[in-house]
């Protein structure tokens, strides 16, 4: 593999080695003619500190596998400055992005999510539909080794390439509640594999994908895209943080500005530039990136960058059983999941909706938290019997909403605050709206029902907690309109016509389904529309 040096120029730099940047390199490098670097401001993951497989695994290995960086803290892991939103942000720097804390759930858009302006009279129609990105998401499921039961009627186009999670106890009581109620479930379809699938394993149902896979059985980057792009030549430049990208007199994107692991600053030209950083940073480096031509931010005339931020407000309804359904194990993922409740309906007070997942309850340590749980009040003589009436007794419906776009939702550079680096790091302000707090309610009073219908004996809606910023979508919005939006369809920004982005921050609108299997279809599809015009891009001499 050649190494480049900062100062030859190379054909393309991609910002951010997560699910986007990774699709991105991959389906470049298969070019065969194309020089590709990719600065990642993160490192490679030490997967020898999983201990998800020891008995106290809940105690010894949280901190390593955190989705948030305040709670990581490694060199590279960027400070979010929350001091103004509801919500705290989970962002994962390193090689995979934050697919590698993930929870794998995977899910299509449905058809609706690209015509809410047109259907519910809200957000911003896309200017690409579902049935154009359809085959984009039947090929990224078989590049990410999804597992699931093919036709399901809310997905009926769906080619997963192997069988489903298992379902267990929880998962078949909800099951024959729903068939009573007339409500949807269905199989769970999770970038998990169910059978030996490339570099992967077959899941052991542990229940601890999210801190860590043991088994091997977790589809992320690092491992599915990242070996295959760098043996054919990508080169990946680790610990490189970006501080911004240079333009020259033309106003063409030029060279990346980055600091390497030393905090030595250095210059990596490029003819073109594909920003795949997350909602957060891709906005905050379009923020920082001034000029005398760009005052207000790169490829900001729209005044939209750093706008609009989706964060996809969250929460969870727990059934407890008085028999035991062995619920700390499992797949997770998620078990099964219901879109009954998915679209708008105007006489529940609130527009569009959410899917539910089903997910286990986790160990004996999760029994005690406050979240599901509410404020701890079982310490002293009941403590045990607590423990006892939750553990293996509990599971739960994890319900994602719609989050609206405003322009009042914001990324911006923070002030106040700034990291290692010295540099001012990304500032978050949003407001979690009327729409989104009614939605939620409304859902959470369904899984009660839902619940019960099942048999359970109680039923516990989570109390609101802080942390629950995975989906972070919005902040670069796509549209066909230069004063109305940042990217074109095919995420080139309307301003510097050799700058990309990949990422979900040019989503219009949220959906109400876990993002990534459509920010990596965008990325598939994005990618082989650029190698289709490299003819006609205008790139920098």
């Amino acid at each position: 593999m050649r190494t480049y040096r900062d100062e030859d120029a190379v054909d393309v730099v991609i910002i951010g080695a997560g699910p986007a940047g990774a699709v991105a390199a991959k389906r470049l490098s298969e070019e065969g003619d194309v020089s590709v670097v990719v600065l990642e401001r993160g490192d490679w993951q030490d997967y020898s500190t999983i201990r998800a497989d020891e008995p106290d695994f809940e105690l010894s290995g949280g901190r390593d596998w955190s989705p948030r960086p305040h709670d990581r803290a490694r060199p590279w892991d960027q400070a979010i400055d929350e001091s103004d939103s509801d919500v705290g942000v989970m962002i994962w720097n390193g090689v995979g992005g934050s697919a590698v804390a993930y929870a794998a759930q995977w899910h299509r858009n449905m058809p609706s999510d690209f015509r809410t302006r047109t259907l519910d009279g809200v957000g911003d129609d896309w200017p690409i539909s579902y049935e154009e990105l359809a085959p984009y998401y039947r090929r990224i499921e078989r590049d990410f080794a999804v597992s699931g039961l093919n036709g399901d009627p809310a997905f009926p186009d769906t080619d997963y390439p192997m069988p489903p999670v298992r379902l267990r106890a929880w998962g078949e009581r909800i099951a024959r509640a729903h068939n009573e109620l007339g409500w949807h479930w269905w199989p769970a379809s999770n970038a998990i594999a169910t059978t030996s699938y490339g570099r992967l394993r077959p899941n052991t149902e542990r229940g601890t994908e999210m801190a860590g896979s043991p088994d091997g059985s977790k589809s992320t980057p690092d491992v599915t895209h990242w070996p295959d792009a760098i043996a054919a030549g990508v080169e990946l430049r680790v610990r490189s943080t970006v501080v911004g990208i240079d333009t020259d007199e033309a106003g063409r994107a030029n060279a990346v500005v980055y600091l390497d692991a030393d905090g030595v600053e250095r210059r990596q030209r490029a003819r073109i530039v594909i920003l795949a950083a997350n909602g957060v940073h891709t906005p905050w480096l379009l923020l920082r990136s001034t000029s005398k031509r760009f005052p207000d931010g790169l490829a900001n005339t729209s005044g939209l960058v750093g706008k609009r931020l989706m964060m996809h407000p969250l929460s969870t309804v727990v059934g407890v059983f008085d028999d035991p359904i062995q619920s700390w194990q499992g797949a997770w993922g998620q078990q099964a999941y219901s879109m009954q409740f998915y679209e708008t309906d105007a006489s529940r007070g609130f527009v569009r909706g959410a899917k539910w997942a089903l997910t286990p309850a986790g160990g004996p340590l999760a029994t005690t938290l406050e979240y599901p749980w509410g404020k701890a009040d079982f310490w002293g003589e009941g403590f045990h019997r607590t423990v006892a009436a939750r553990m293996g007794h509990a599971a739960s419906w994890s319900i994602i909403s719609e989050d609206l776009p405003y322009e009042s939702n914001t990324v911006t550079v923070s002030d106040t605050v700034t990291d290692a680096n010295g540099l001012a790091v990304p500032k978050i302000t949003y407001r979690i709206d009327k729409n989104s707090s009614d939605l939620l309610r409304w859902h959470e009073q369904r899984a009660v029902e839902s619940w019960q219908a099942a048999g359970a004996s109680s039923t516990v809606v989570a109390p609101a907690i802080r942390n629950t910023g995975w989906h972070l979508l919005g902040t670069a919005k796509m549209g066909a309109d230069r004063r109305t939006s940042v990217v074109d369809a095919d995420g080139r920004c309307h301003d510097v016509p050799n700058l990309f982005v990949f990422d979900g921050s040019t989503w219009p609108t949220s959906s109400g389904t876990n993002p990534t299997a459509t920010v990596v279809a965008l990325a598939l599809r994005n990618t082989e529309k650029l190698i289709e015009n490299r003819s006609s891009q205008e790139v920098p001499s």
